[in-house]
């Protein structure tokens, strides 16, 4: 690839769209050292990270793929492209200042409004750089950072707090993909909330992906301290190519005594993306984790946010959906690892399958020996629209002390032909009537999300929903 390059537009969905963007210093395909300090040279960074890069390159370059799972078999790690430059790219503080073609983007995807309306502070990737960031003054004023962790490990007041706890929830040597994303990463978001904090409107991250064959490989640290609290949201979307790409960010977050922390998620990313995503937090004592999220589009997605809660008495709670439609592989949900006494949790997931799409709860829930008085309830939920669909349900419950209380219940079925038939008698035609009980069925995590992404994930499910009927 050249260092300059326009992308090809296309049109073929609302989310599906690409743009005319010039790149700069654009990687070439495949990973090796060259890129890998490439990456490390352009995002200026101090020479600890280059280090501990080039290790997890090489534990990258030793580890197989994983053997458990999706099928990952068509995903070429050698034909992506692991790092990408907008021209004009950088820590615009106003939307004036970024790029036509990107401003567009966001302005479609409500972004802008969306700062205006609600929320605490905006932050926005495209490919592998910011391009926007915002964050209002009274929060700021109170200690607050919302910034690109990139941006944030130049800034010597930074420095030593990220080195602190990068890498420390997910380790180098956790997975294949672990190792590739430490060799990789750029970008991400780096929020830190001091101590006695309570930011009340949520901050928000947005990550597009545009490069054919593209990577995008964020890493976001969230670091909340002794009785703070903050909301943080996070949406992602790509353009369809038909060439595979690949999203393997991370997220770490870290919340002291007495805290919460709410993390808010939509993925929409595009059919030919892989999308292998890692998300762990680690929970101190009496501390509140809650984790809602979306998952849509993609080839394949694994993911599966964890909470380990280290101190005692405190909670994890993990709500998410998952919508598989033809020739998606939604693998996903949730572990947690009790290690605290009178720690608890729960786990509700809600997936739905069309068209020959296949989604998976997979699940672990680990209550160690020390964990006594413990308590988690998992609910699995599955709704088939068709015969050629398919659901799985894989937990894995592990109990090491005779003292706690562990719940499980799953259930599948397909849309009850009595309800379809009594909304019909109403006057609504059938496929608005089975896209109303779908809506129903997920309306327990849905009515979690922030307003704007509840409403976009109720648009998503009814694009989906297409031509459901008679399939």
């Amino acid at each position: 690839m050249s260092n300059k390059k326009s992308s090809t537009v296309t049109t073929s969905g609302t989310w599906d769209f690409s743009d005319e963007v010039i790149y700069k210093g654009t990687a070439v395909q495949g990973i090796n050292e060259i890129v890998v300090r490439q990456i490390s040279h352009a995002n200026e960074e101090p020479s600890w990270m280059l280090d501990l890069r080039l290790k997890a390159l090489k534990i990258y370059e030793e580890k197989a793929m994983p053997s458990w799972g999706p099928d990952l078999s068509d995903l070429d790690l050698q034909s992506i492209y692991y790092f990408a430059q907008p021209e004009g790219a950088g820590n615009n503080k106003s939307w004036d200042d970024v790029p036509e073609s990107i401003k567009n983007t966001f302005d479609k995807l409500g972004i802008p409004e969306a700062e205006k309306q609600a929320l605490a502070g905006v932050w926005a990737q495209y490919d592998s750089e910011t391009v926007y960031h915002s964050l209002k003054q009274e929060i700021a004023a109170q200690g607050v950072v919302f910034d690109d962790l990139s941006n944030a490990l130049k800034n010597p007041e930074y420095e030593a707090l990220i080195k602190k706890h990068f890498a420390k929830s997910i380790p180098l040597t956790d997975h294949k993909f672990a190792s590739l994303h430490y060799a990789v990463w750029s970008g991400g978001t780096f929020l830190y909330v001091p101590k006695w904090v309570k930011v009340s409107e949520p901050l928000q991250s947005y990550f597009r992906m545009n490069v054919k064959k593209g990577g995008q490989f964020e890493h976001t640290m969230i670091i909340i301290e002794e009785d703070a609290e903050a909301h943080y949201i996070e949406g992602c979307s790509a353009p369809k190519y038909d060439e595979n790409s690949l999203h393997a960010g991370w997220v770490e977050i870290f919340v002291g005594k007495n805290a919460t922390m709410r993390y808010s998620s939509v993925e929409n990313w595009s059919l030919d993306t892989y999308n292998l995503n890692t998300k762990r937090a680690l929970v101190q004592e009496a501390w509140y984790m809650e984790w809602v999220g979306g998952n849509m589009g993609s080839n394949t997605t694994m993911l599966y946010p964890c909470s380990v809660l280290i101190g005692d008495n405190s909670r994890a709670d993990h709500l998410g959906i998952a919508f598989a439609n033809a020739g998606q592989t939604q693998d996903t949900w949730a572990k947690v690892i009790h290690i605290g006494k009178n720690t608890s949790s729960s786990i509700v997931s809600k997936s739905i399958s069309k068209a020959g799409g296949l989604s998976t709860y997979r699940g672990l829930v680990d209550i160690k020996a020390s964990a006594t008085g413990s308590v988690t309830k998992i609910e699995c939920d599955a709704l088939l629209l068709d015969d050629i669909s398919g659901s799985d349900t894989i937990p894995e419950i592990r109990c090491d002390n005779a003292d706690s209380i562990v719940a499980h219940e799953a259930s599948a079925g397909k849309i009850n032909e009595d309800d379809l038939f009594y909304l019909q008698s109403r006057g609504i035609d059938e496929e608005k009537a089975a896209a109303m009980i779908v809506n129903g069925f997920i309306s327990p995590i849905v009515k979690e999300l922030p307003l704007e992404y509840a409403s976009e994930m109720n648009v998503l499910i009814s694009m989906e929903m297409e031509g459901s009927i008679g399939e």
